[in-house]
């Protein structure tokens, strides 16, 4: 129970920053919605979609190397020689995409805007510089440091955001003289911006971490990375297929078809912001401390009871999103209903994030085994899955061919890496009671969606989903009693 208390304070603590910060995040977007027409909110979303495709690239899996070495190698060493390969490597990678601006900006039918390829090459090459202080942070288990950095890199990306949308605008009217400079038809541009000055701030408030690296290159440390983290290169690279390809596959899948299309899935696909919150908490706190955890004798059973309680708080956060769309998509529809059309896919989606959250917890068995050649054909395949069923589905199904594609690739990510997870790094996961709450929640959504097809009225529907979760909760407690009363009774002694 200690190793499980301690993972939920060290979520907690990623999670709150995390939790505000993508909120805020999210308002800016809902906030973008109300102030670009789904056409250049299409535009944006390519952009800011192809940024983690590029993210993984320029990063090449030196974090996850940092947490799996930092057990063995001396932190210094380890630290300054992964700091001189990335700012060199970063440095190489931005010259290049900046030199090849043009091109790219016509690839993603964009040829007139190499400026948004300009501004992005920059916030990438910001970004990944400060991938391995925030490592390095979290590593020495700093989570406010953590917090409060990521924090402002959002609230400032969200102030300059308002004084391009909001003020700027206001002040191009009354003094027109003075904002000569303004362009009020830039929306995307501007945007882009304020990410880059965000992007610097967050350099700044790192200037502490940097300052401590040492110009000191070990190549024989170097050499034994390389050939742990390459293979995360192609995990990472199939894992942004399979979360970005389907929102990047329209404007070349559908005839016809312009970046409104886009624009609206994008818009509602960000509508399972809640579980992708958690998850991503989650996963800031579990990596270092899987791998802190894996010399302890009972590792094993401790990461079975963690995936117990991280599918539990998924089936409720599945719940949350999926039984109150009503309320939910009043965020995108304010200033324009055609971002409701997709709304239908929101469950979908938000059920497959919970396979790839579940995913995440079962990719530890190749992080500690050294397998991560196993991990990427798992990957491998699930790119393939989402690039032929978004083929076959995008052009007949639009908006759902793009969520089920989503849904069946997690889905099979989900069952390969248990299965080979428990050939390689048994852990005796509760598989049966695991299915059994995620069907619960998946019936107790069906019959919610009965009724609202039956009974429209927005009190008969809101009243349903409050008591759909009460019984998930009440068949939870009654099915964990003895892990709660456990709790309980330790909770009531530290008392």
């Amino acid at each position: 129970m200690g190793n499980i208390k301690n993972l939920a304070g060290q979520t907690l603590w990623y999670g709150l920053p995390t939790i505000t910060a993508r909120f805020l995040s999210f308002f800016t977007q809902i906030l973008f919605t109300g102030f670009l027409i789904p056409y250049d909110f299409g535009q944006m979303s390519l952009v800011y979609q192809v940024i983690p495709f590029l993210n993984v690239i320029f990063t090449y899996g030196l974090e996850t190397s940092y947490f799996r070495f930092a057990q063995t190698t001396d932190k210094g060493r380890l630290y300054n020689t992964l700091s001189v390969s990335m700012l060199v490597s970063t440095s190489l990678f931005t010259f290049f995409l900046i030199a090849s601006a043009g091109p790219i900006a016509a690839l993603l039918k964009m040829p007139n805007h190499a400026d948004f390829i300009y501004y992005t090459s920059i916030i990438i090459f910001l970004d990944t510089l400060t991938t391995l202080p925030f490592a390095r942070i979290r590593q020495e288990g700093r989570p406010k440091k953590y917090a409060f950095i990521k924090l402002m890199n959002v609230v400032s990306i969200l102030v300059f955001s308002m004084l391009f949308l909001v003020a700027c605008p206001a002040l191009k009217k009354s003094h027109p003289g003075l904002m000569s400079w303004f362009d009020p038809n830039y929306g995307v541009g501007y945007i882009l911006i304020a990410n880059l000055l965000g992007s610097l701030l967050t350099m700044i408030l790192l200037t502490t971490e940097i300052k401590a690296i040492r110009w000191h290159f070990d190549g024989t440390l170097w050499k034994e990375i390389m050939r742990y983290s390459l293979p995360l290169v192609i995990v990472g690279f199939g894992g942004m297929i399979n979360e970005l390809m389907s929102r990047l596959s329209f404007t070349y899948l559908l005839p016809g078809a312009q970046f409104d299309v886009q624009g609206i899935f994008s818009a509602n696909y960000k509508l399972a912001l809640l579980i992708v919150i958690f998850i991503q908490a989650f996963k800031m706190a579990a990596e270092p401390f899987f791998f802190n955890l894996s010399k302890n004798e009972d590792a094993r059973l401790t990461y079975a009871r963690i995936m117990k309680f991280f599918v539990i708080v998924c089936g409720a956060v599945f719940l949350g999103v999926a039984l109150f769309l009503d309320i939910w998509k009043i965020l995108i529809t304010t200033k324009n209903a055609s971002y409701a059309d997709a709304l239908d896919i929101v469950p979908i989606i938000t059920m497959g994030t919970v396979f790839l959250g579940i995913y995440y917890n079962l990719t530890i068995w190749y992080k500690l085994t050294n397998q991560n050649m196993i991990g990427a054909y798992i990957t491998i395949a699930g790119a393939v899955i989402t690039i032929l069923l978004n083929i076959w589905l995008i052009p007949r199904f639009v908006y759902m061919g793009a969520a089920w594609t989503t849904f069946i690739c997690y889905a099979f990510m989900m069952v390969a890496s248990y299965l080979f997870g428990q050939k390689y790094y048994p852990v005796p996961y509760a598989v049966g009671k695991l299915l059994s709450y995620l069907g619960l929640a998946t019936v107790i959504y069906l019959v919610h969606h009965y009724i609202r097809s039956i009974h429209p009225g927005i009190w008969t529907v809101h009243a349903a989903g409050v008591l759909g979760v009460g019984i998930y909760g009440g068949v939870i407690l009654f099915m964990e009693r003895a892990e709660f009363g456990n709790l309980l009774s330790r909770l009531r002694k530290a008392g």
